[in-house]
């Protein structure tokens, strides 16, 4: 049961990315949710590095939300130049 809450988190979260950052992107509905569920340990990481780990709700969930912006950049970015090769 946990796994399916992870990607329903993960897609959610991946969502919100998606829709503070519009744009194409060359994934689609997986690739949103890979987004969302890395974001949110890339998130929870970087709150570490900082020293803003929240312990839950919605520090945690915004953190997660950067984290998968942060990937969404790097993810254009990338796809962005193996498209123009």
């Amino acid at each position: 049961m946990g796994i399916i809450i992870t990607i329903i988190i993960g897609f959610v979260i991946g969502l919100v990315a998606k829709f503070l950052m519009p744009g194409r992107d060359p994934g689609g509905f997986i690739i949103t949710i890979l987004l969302g569920i890395a974001g949110s340990f890339v998130g929870a990481w970087l709150g570490q590095q900082f020293g803003i780990a929240p312990e839950g709700g919605f520090g945690k969930f915004a953190l997660g939300v950067v984290g998968a912006i942060v990937l969404l950049i790097l993810y254009r970015v990338i796809a962005g130049r193996s498209n123009a090769a």
